[in-house]
């Protein structure tokens, strides 16, 4: 599938800022670049003054004529060194940190993207531009400046010194390289497009690595690894292949180069040799030709040779600012207030949400009022948008019509960040981080003590099995928790939120995935959690809201009934349906 690219011009505008820190270094790392260049122009030079002698009289050659023009270039060749390794070290490093700048602000504008963007996007493809697509920049950053400003001294000095010596065979050499360029042009389009569907690919690999290793015990259960090598080797030989196409754009680039480095050479050979027989190019000029020939054409193979590496680091630009141009959809208002002493009052004001402009509404012109400290049941079929309510409430999601106020305060105009710290939320899929028991307690308050941590471990009912683990709270739970159980998790996650203590607590299927034991201890946990809160619970178990001040039952048609548990089954309505085939299928298990 062919990729399409961003512009150099326009890619280099974006990028540039970030060698503003670095200018000093940068400054220095050219004026390094340009005298090393110097200091290899320096020997045609060197070799001219002594041929020039030689021909005129070569007893005017004398030793201590030969060993100032040898300290000479030892002085030069003493320069360079100092210089190569300056741009060798601090300009390598100068490109690390630029990397390492990118990197930073990658990773904290992805923070700043919507849910909606994630549930668009693989993982895999975000880690492929955050780690190799990024490193590819970091050689591209350090050498790009270096190499076109070393080949550009190069082209103007070789053509003002060549001009002194012979101008139509200056000229004739010279214009090889327009058509050298055109074909160079042709070649990069392909290349960079081949580079950037390579790149796009990596992440397609990485994703299904990821997929696959996460799925494993999936993978196991159903004794499928042979079709998960399967899909993996499809998607390795598309890589192969990707890359094939590149390497075959790559070879007719070198191949067209070096057929144009020939014919430079061929013309500088038979146009030297007559211009030497016609008398107007002396020998020793031709041998500095040639010098300052080799030298110039080596500059523009280093071109060459580095356009590969710049088209790499071009499409890591690229796909590097493709996510810094995703918009952040939901973002503080410039006056935003940050919510305090929240009582937990919640209305829903004529909402309406929809995912995306296609497709239809989810919500659709609900209005609704909640007192604080209500605890609020929501039931339904699934696709309803229970959990789409729910998520509107934090802000993960934006209401397409209406508003949503917390006190009385549209929640819109209020930071996001004191919004989401006045709301807890458990789900049903917990996620814990790689880390140590307490780590995962610590998120819902970075910088809590140790007592607070076990104080809302007991109160989530997790203390107890904590403190039985090998290292208590100091204990590895592995990647997304896998060296707990279900329930475990879910009291982790549940002490999280203690530590958090928010005015109000969203409840999505918190129990649902867990044993009848787990789930009797995890109610506890959540009953002790919800007090002197606004709560909202999504629960299939519909046993465990019976207690719930009002159940909200939503449909495709919103909520069509409410009412507490007895009053739904008293009604005889959808409720009381669900109830019935609930409990019946709970008494046939």
């Amino acid at each position: 599938m062919q990729q399409t690219t961003t512009g150099n011009k326009s890619l280099l505008r974006k990028f540039m800022p970030y060698y503003k820190r670095y200018g000093k270094i940068l400054t220095l790392d050219l004026m390094c670049a340009a005298l090393t260049t110097v200091c290899e122009l320096a020997l045609p030079m060197i070799v001219r003054a002594i041929t020039n002698r030689a021909a005129a009289d070569i007893a005017t050659v004398t030793a201590a004529f030969v060993l100032k023009l040898g300290a000479l270039y030892i002085i030069l060749r003493l320069v360079d060194a100092a210089a190569n390794y300056y741009m060798q070290s601090v300009g390598h490093i100068m490109g690390s940190r630029l990397e390492n700048d990118m990197r930073r602000d990658l990773f904290a504008h992805l923070q700043q993207l919507s849910c909606s963007y994630y549930s668009e996007t693989k993982v895999g493809q975000i880690m492929s531009r955050i780690t190799s697509d990024l490193f590819e920049v970091t050689e591209f950053a350090h050498h790009c400046p270096e190499e076109f400003l070393i080949a550009g001294i190069k082209i103007v000095v070789s053509f003002s010194v060549l001009c002194t010596m012979n101008i139509p065979l200056t000229l004739m050499m010279f214009a090889v390289l327009p058509f050298m360029f055109i074909f160079a042009a042709y070649y990069n389009k392909r290349m960079r497009a081949a580079f950037k569907e390579r790149n796009v690919q990596v992440g397609e690999v990485n994703a299904q690595v990821e997929d696959s290793l996460l799925g494993i015990r999936v993978v196991k259960s159903f004794a499928n690894e042979q079709i998960e090598e399967e899909k993996f080797s499809a998607g390795n030989e598309k890589f192969l292949a990707i890359k094939s196409k590149a390497y075959r754009y790559m070879a007719a680039f070198g191949t067209s180069n070096r057929v144009f480095d020939g014919l430079m050479y061929i013309i500088i050979v038979v146009a030297g040799a007559l211009f030497m027989r016609g008398g107007k190019l002396s020998v020793p000029d031709f041998t500095v030709y040639l010098l300052y020939a080799q030298m110039l054409l080596a500059a523009i193979r280093r071109i060459v040779e580095f356009t590969e590496q710049f088209q790499r680091g071009m499409t890591g630009i690229e796909r590097f600012q493709e996510i810094m141009d995703a918009p952040a959809e939901i973002q503080d208002a410039p006056d935003a207030a940050v919510l305090t002493d929240v009582k937990g009052d919640i209305t829903f004001d004529n909402v309406g949400f929809h995912y995306t402009e296609d497709e239809k509404d989810v919500l659709s012109h609900l209005s609704l009022k909640v007192s604080a400290g209500q605890n609020i049941a929501l039931v339904g079929p699934s696709g309803a948008g229970k959990s789409t309510l729910c998520n509107l409430i934090p802000r993960f999601y934006e209401v397409t019509e209406g508003r949503i106020l917390i006190d009385g305060k549209d929640i819109r105009t209020l930071t996001q960040k004191s919004l989401r710290q006045s709301i807890g939320v458990v789900q049903q899929d917990v996620y814990l981080f790689a880390g140590t028991v307490e780590e995962n307690i610590l998120y819902g308050k970075p910088g809590a003590t140790r007592e607070e941590v076990e104080a809302a471990a007991k109160l989530a009912g997790a203390h107890e099995f904590i403190t039985q683990l090998p290292d208590g709270y100091d204990t590895y739970v592995g990647e997304r928790g896998v060296r707990l159980s279900g329930g475990q998790k879910q009291r982790i996650s549940i002490a999280r939120v203690f530590l958090k203590n928010p005015p109000i607590l969203i409840l999505d299927e918190a129990t649902s995935a867990l044993d009848n034991e787990s789930e009797h201890l995890v109610q506890q946990s959540l009953e002790q959690l919800a007090k002197g809160r606004t709560v909202f619970t999504i629960a299939h178990r519909l046993t465990t809201i019976k207690g719930a001040d009002v159940i909200w039952v939503l449909t495709e048609n919103g909520v069509e009934e409410m009412g507490t548990h007895r009053q739904l089954l008293e009604k005889g309505g959808i409720y009381a349906g669900l109830y019935a085939m609930y409990t019946e299928n709970a008494a046939g298990e």
